[in-house]
């Protein structure tokens, strides 16, 4: 499986693509995209949503591992992070891609077997996962990497199965919208 992990930030964005199976996986890119604090809004958020659409066409993940937004005392710090969330987000929808929000204590644990490591025990463990002769820079690029070790090796088989479910779900909604013209609310069938 090849997964995409998004460390969304609107200054700097890390993504890293691992391929693997649970127990064991390999780097496959790693990167920070970033934007300057001087620009508007809306060009950072162009400018990344163009990098990241970059990175899905180039790397075709199967999944896509971002890491949830936690409330901060910094207001404008929480609102740029979950502007970059939603670019992760609508790149793996367009595509039918599954994306999984990971919590930054689940991917501690995954990748150090403890929720509570430092940034530092973080990259050390990515570092030796897997097996680079140095380590990831930013912190930022560890992070999407160490998101997308957490995906592989968190039981990622049975979400993306629940994930393709729902997706197939959608696209005969869909279809069968499109086919009858609205199809039937939720009432019953009959009409008399």
């Amino acid at each position: 499986m090849r997964v995409l992990g998004v460390d969304p930030g609107l200054t700097r964005c890390g993504i890293g693509v691992v391929d693997g199976v649970p127990g064991r996986v390999r780097l496959v890119a790693v990167g920070v995209e970033r934007t300057s604090p001087s620009e508007a809004t809306g060009d950072r958020l162009v400018h990344l949503q163009d990098r990241m659409e970059e990175w899905f066409d180039r790397y075709r993940p199967d999944a896509v591992a971002i890491e949830r937004v936690f409330a901060d005392v910094n207001v404008a710090t929480v609102m740029g992070t979950a502007q970059a969330t939603a670019l992760p987000l609508l790149a793996a929808a367009r595509r039918g891609i599954p994306a999984t929000m990971h919590t930054p204590t689940e991917v501690k644990a995954a990748v150090t077997g403890t929720g509570r490591a430092d940034k530092a025990q973080v990259t050390a463990m990515v570092t030796r996962i897997l097996r680079l002769s140095e380590a990831p820079r930013p912190a930022d690029a560890a992070d999407a990497l160490a998101l997308s070790i957490c995906h592989v090796w968190r039981g990622a088989g049975a979400s993306r199965l629940a994930n393709l479910a729902r997706t197939e779900r959608e696209r005969l909604a869909e279809r069968d919208r499109l086919a009858g013209g609205g199809g039937g609310g939720g009432g019953g069938g009959g009409g008399g």
